[in-house]
């Protein structure tokens, strides 16, 4: 599982689709960090769902899943569970110039709930600690459709291709130039923190509904993840010139645009299998 976003999205929706129970939305989440704080964004939203507002409390999973609960009381075909993951250039499904948007984009991630065309809620995550993750609540229109650039289709077939790419990306390091530094540095082998990426993404459970193309997309993703991090600061003895600095970004951006639109493809895929969808 790439971020505890992806982990609430999918989970909240097997839980709402009473195919997982509370409790393993919890231990799920638990994973990410034993401690979760969460606090509304504003003293409206802390009026209206009950959360702690303007310091968090210790209130746990538990709380944000009762928040979730108020939103969606059964599934149905206007209810949305919606995965967002902004970044520079990729602020589609975000209202501009709210608190929320700031929140989502600094964090790069969100979960949005409730039901279509009306107000819902928004949850942001950030990392408070190394056991300590807090969770910020908005108020939030919800959206009838929300953009995808792939189908789930596309986003296998783009996968498969950026497999392929990644590596290539790696490769193409050890020949980019570089300047000498007065000391070495040893990284290490790429493969062996290939396989460490790729083993903490992997420590994340899915719920077991999630569907087998949906899962095989996510995989996918992860492996061309970790193939990618590691390729951004790969160099294999010497640190790299500006110029092949530029050169490694402009190999590997398009590459990483590629695994955060099959990941939000993936996801939705999932929820809807568990949630019906407009």
């Amino acid at each position: 599982m790439s971020s505890p976003s992806a982990s609430l999205a999918l989970w909240t929706s097997s839980w709402l689709a009473g195919v997982s129970a509370p409790d393993d939305v919890i231990d799920a989440m638990a994973d990410w960090a034993p401690m979760h704080l969460v606090v509304a964004a504003d003293e409206t939203t802390a009026q209206r769902t009950g959360l702690a507002w303007p310091s968090p409390r210790a209130d746990g999973v538990a709380s944000v899943l009762t928040a979730i609960r108020a939103q969606i009381p059964n599934p149905s075909s206007d209810a949305v569970i919606e995965l967002l993951l902004p970044g520079p250039g990729a602020v589609e499904n975000l209202p501009p110039g709210t608190g929320f948007s700031r929140a989502a984009l600094t964090a790069g991630q969100a979960v949005v709930v409730g039901l279509a065309g009306t107000e819902g809620l928004a949850f942001v995550p950030t990392v408070e600690g190394p056991d300590v993750m807090r969770w910020t609540v908005f108020a939030v229109d919800v959206l009838g459709h929300y953009v995808h650039d792939f189908s789930l289709g596309e986003a296998e077939f783009a996968m498969r291709d950026a497999v392929r790419g990644a590596a290539d990306a790696l490769g193409s390091m050890q020949s980019l130039p570089t300047r000498t530094l007065p000391t070495r540095s040893n990284e290490g082998d790429p493969r062996t923190r290939i396989a460490n990426e790729l083993s903490e993404l992997m420590r994340h459970r899915y719920p077991a509904d999630i569907p087998e193309r949906a899962m095989r997309v996510l995989e996918s993703a992860d492996r061309v993840s970790a193939i990618l991090s590691v390729a951004r600061t790969f160099a294999p003895t010497e640190a790299p010139t500006a110029a092949a600095a530029v050169a490694r970004e402009e190999l590997i951006r398009p590459l990483w645009a590629a695994v955060r639109s099959a990941r939000l493809s993936a996801v939705a895929a999932g929820i809807a299998s568990s949630v019906p969808r407009t």
